[in-house]
């Protein structure tokens, strides 16, 4: 393989060869050739098909046997579940063993990688994770000749990466070193990984995810691949070029049109004539368009949005019956001379050329299948377009075009080329539709708007021989510059909820799940499936669709399911990185609530920054613009055993002990460190309370009991818990630290704001007159639907005033003696101190919070009794605190029947968006014999 990237000249004929052939092994067989490869799995394959059971695999894609057995390269590459899987893993894989040495602290450094890699742009897919970024994750928790698993894998970026971790260009253009042996990576002075490629299963609910998947992860005769793209070039531009050709308005030379501007046409609101959008919107310049304009006719200032389109009927052959579009028409036309782009209005030549299209009989063998019920066909600018079949979709010209190429390319014998063009020639579907913006100012000619459907006013019909001549060319230097090793790579078409792979086979789980209601994936993918015949099974797609009937609870209970296969065929002691984006936290708090009930542990949450953001994430000032990934891992079996064994409680410090063995003991931003919040004993004990209640046991220790066991068996460091054997490495790097910065904390409700007090006073016990200003400074964000306290109550409850009697607390004669130099030498009952200290609110040590923490149970729970009482249908306001500590309580007493009662009647937005009164809940339902939350 030649990494140098190369400019390709596709009319060279020297970069041509003749094509390799001969013995190929595949899974421990030897076969004649390729073909005679795939024949042999084909025959398997198309017995699977004709197996009901098999079929009736979640996911199962929706398409006969002959379309998806053309679609497929097995035992590698499937259209439908693979049933080569346990084979491949059997082959590759080394089965778990207990006591293999294997230990890794979470990846916990915050990565950006950019979306410039030729790989990453060969073709587009509505959600990716660059394959540079994915290899950090893959070099730090595996080794060369793990198996990595990724259930939503889309366009296959987790495979390129897999691979791509044997690639020595690459690994040093991630800023590692190699040693001399090339056996090591190095960052810095530390060994960090081996060189190495590592095989990959990917599986996705479409089969055009898959389709782009193979295209990117499978080697293919690049010379081939020149030759004969640029034969079905040169044989379509002989028969259709003429229609892309316009007359030069000052010699009249004929030159390539680059794209014609088509435009919809308006009523004036007050006159009722006929508008053209971009002859009136449109500034002479071409660079510039406006909302609002002067209608021509009556001179009244219109705004676009106000606005009726303009309907005709016409003769849809396809579907033999007449309908209506909205009338456009050619306004401008975008051609090139002398490396210029020019514009012109339509001509006599231009029109005689649009009559002799529009004369011509369309190609009835063009895709024309009906759109299912989409949501994004039913808002915005989709619902005027009266669109209801593929083909509406794209120009008269591309009808004739895209129909002729892409019959041409999937008449290619050889399946690798073949379904190489095929993913070539798709990867323009959009560009080339109706989709495509014509943006003025902007010369990129390929504008669609990303991971939506979108018709613009004005649409840019773009010359496809253009752009098929650019696309194959920046294929070409995409596959030159990544390993693409047949064989590695093994792909399937399924639903992650049933992922048809062995238990604990799998070493390290990459995963980009759907993002809740951002993305609909199967309806996007449907623009590519209609030209493939195999279509998406939605009934198991993880995603929030409200004409699908497919909500939050729906979304959350798909994601468990998955995460629980994942969690089923991952190897004891794994890790798995699950990389997430959506607006709402709703949403976030369900994948994490449903990652955590599947079994796994998360261990650190860091930030994945892409460098460049979607369509939602630039323009929308609530979308989140760097994506967080969680790193959780599966306890080792023999944790899970000696939990709950005859005493609990040494349960509870074998999972803190094996807990703290996984988590990140460092973490650094620039010169700083970083506070590990995983690591502060009361997230600590959080994770105690939701291990042992999703096992469905008693915990055994109160808070106070377990701070008190903290201190007595392991270390504690500024806040945080240490392993004995972890402390040594986190005073050295302290040592050389600038600072410890605190992580900030936004105060949105009374837990918050009681963290956000704790660490302000933590740093400096002060008086109510100082904290209360800063306080009301940080209450915009507090939730409607949560009562907000008292910021007196708030410290009456959970913090210490000292009154000036006695000797000052230790916590704040620090504070003083640090800060002011004329009270450093003075005793802790010196008047003048005791002055300075009277009135400051501290931070209470745990000896002396127990009380503290009693009176504050006590209020919270007749809190609760109140919500317990409550007649009316729902609580409109509630104290989270107080539904916490009394559901905490229900789960204690077995009282499930209140849990589930008062969840009911507090507001859903809250519960959703809590972590712990989800898991509750759901294990309360399980326990009362309902199916359980999700």
């Amino acid at each position: 393989m030649n990494d140098k990237v190369l400019s390709l000249d596709l009319d060279d004929p020297n970069q041509l060869s003749e094509k390799e052939s001969g013995p190929v092994e595949c899974l421990g067989k030897t076969f004649e050739n390729d073909q005679a490869r795939r024949d042999y799995y084909l025959a398997i394959l198309a017995e699977k098909l004709k197996d009901p059971e098999f079929r009736k695999i979640e996911g199962f894609p929706i398409g006969e046997d002959e379309d998806i057995l053309n679609l497929s390269d097995p035992p590698y590459y499937t259209a439908c579940p693979n049933p080569f899987l346990e084979d491949f893993i059997h082959f590759y894989g080394h089965p778990y063993d207990s006591n293999e040495e294997y230990k890794r602290e979470p990846y916990a450094a915050d990565v950006s990688e950019g979306k410039n890699a030729p790989i990453y742009n060969a073709h587009s897919y509505h959600t990716k994770v660059p394959h540079k970024a994915i290899m950090r994750y893959i070099l730090h928790y595996t080794n060369p000749g793990d198996i990595i698993y990724d259930g939503f894998s889309g366009s296959g970026m987790a495979g390129v990466a897999a691979q791509m971790c044997g690639n020595e260009r690459e690994i040093q253009e991630l800023g590692y070193t190699i040693d001399e042996e090339k056996k090591y990576i190095f960052d810095g002075k530390n060994k960090i990984s081996k060189l190495g490629s590592r095989y990959a299963i990917l599986s996705d609910l479409s089969p055009a995810a898959n389709n782009i998947a193979y295209g990117n992860n499978f080697d293919v005769d690049v010379n081939e691949l020149i030759s004969v793209s640029e034969n079905i070039l040169n044989s379509i531009e002989q028969e259709y070029s003429w229609m892309f050709k316009t007359k030069e308005p000052e010699n009249g030379e004929i030159l390539d049109v680059k794209y014609y501007v088509w435009s919809e046409i308006l009523y004036c609101s007050n006159c009722n004539e006929e508008i053209v959008f971009s002859e009136n919107a449109l500034s002479d310049d071409y660079k510039n368009v406006t909302d609002e304009f002067e209608c021509e006719y009556c001179h009244t200032i219109l705004n676009k949005k106000n606005l009726e389109v303009v309907y005709e009927n016409f003769v849809d052959p396809f579907l033999n019956k007449i309908i209506q579009r909205p009338k456009r028409v050619v306004t401008h036309i975008c051609y090139s001379k002398n490396r210029r782009n020019l514009f012109k209005k339509p001509d006599e030549y231009d029109y005689e050329i649009l009559e002799k299209v529009n004369s011509l009989p369309l190609p009835l063998t063009f895709p024309h299948n009906v759109i299912p019920d989409m949501q994004m066909m039913r808002v915005g600018r989709m619902k005027p377009t009266k669109i209801t079949h593929i083909h509406h979709f794209f120009f008269v010209k591309h009808l004739h075009i895209l129909n002729t190429i892409w019959n041409k390319c999937n008449s290619i014998q050889d399946f690798k080329v073949k379904e190489i063009l095929c993913y070539w020639i798709d990867s323009n579907f959009v560009n080339l539709s109706l989709r495509n913006r014509f943006r003025p100012g902007v010369s990129f000619p390929y504008n669609p708007m990303a991971g939506v459907f979108y018709i613009p006013m004005m649409s840019s019909e773009a010359n496809p021989f253009i752009a098929y001549r650019n696309k194959i060319k920046a294929i070409i230097n995409a596959f030159r510059s990544v390993n693409r090793i047949n064989g590695n790579v093994l792909i399937g078409c399924g639903s992650a909820t049933d992922a048809q792979i062995p238990n604990g086979s799998i070493d390290y789980i990459f995963t980009d799940p759907p993002f809740g209601e951002n993305i609909y994936y199967s309806d996007l993918n449907f623009f590519i499936e209609s030209w493939r015949k195999v279509f998406t099974n939605t009934n198991p797609e993880a995603i929030i669709d409200r004409v699908k009937n497919k909500d939050l609870i729906e979304y959350m209970g798909l994601m468990q399911l998955s995460f629980k296969e994942y969690y089923r065929v991952l190897k004891p002691g794994r890790w798995i990185t699950v990389e997430f984006s959506n607006t709402k936290s709703s949403v976030w708090n369900g994948i994490q609530t449903a990652l955590s009930n599947a079994g796994f542990v998360v261990a650190d949450v860091s930030i994945l920054d892409k460098k460049q953001g979607s369509f939602q994430s630039v323009n929308s000032s609530t979308a989140v613009k760097q994506d967080l990934v969680i790193s959780a891992y599966k306890p080792k079996s023999n944790l899970d055993k000696s939990s709950f064994g005859e005493s609990s409680e040494d349960g509870v410090w074998d999972f803190i002990r094996s807990h703290l063995g996984y988590l990140p003991i460092i973490k650094r931003d620039g010169n700083e460190l970083v506070k590990v919040p995983e690591r502060d004993p009361r997230i600590l004990f959080d994770q105690v309370v939701a291990y042992f209640v999703r096992h469905m046991r008693d915990v055994p220790l109160s808070s106070k009991e377990f701070q008190n066991g903290l201190i007595e068996r392991f270390s504690e460091r500024d806040g945080m818990i240490f392993l004995p054997e972890q402390v040594a490495q986190y005073d050295k790097a302290r040592m050389s630290s600038t600072k410890l910065r605190q992580l900030s904390i936004f105060v949105h409700d009374e837990a918050s704001a009681i963290d956000w007090l704790r660490q302000l006073l933590m740093d400096k016990p002060q008086t109510y007159q100082d904290i209360q200003p800063k306080f009301m400074s940080e209450l915009a964000g507090w939730k409607k639907a949560e009562i907000q306290l008292e910021l007196i109550k708030l410290l009456e409850q959970n913090f210490l005033k000292f009154n000036g009697q006695g000797l000052v607390p230790a916590q704040i004669h620090s504070y003083l003696s640090t800060n002011f130099k004329e009270l450093r030498s003075l005793d802790k009952d010196d008047p003048e101190l005791l002055a300075k200290a009277k009135d400051r609110w501290f931070v209470p040590d745990p000896n002396n919070e127990e009380q503290l923490q009693a009176l504050r149970e006590r209020d919270l729970l007749k809190q609760f009794e109140e919500y317990k009482t409550f007649s009316g249908k729902k609580i409109k306001q509630v104290r989270m605190e107080a539904v916490r500590a009394g559901f905490k309580k229900a789960w204690k007493d077995r009282d499930y029947e209140t849990i589930i009662h008062i969840a009911e009647k507090i507001p859903e937005s809250l519960l959703q968006e809590d972590e712990k009164l989800l898991m509750w809940y759901d294990q309360a339902q399980t326990r009362h014999g309902n199916t359980g939350f999700f």
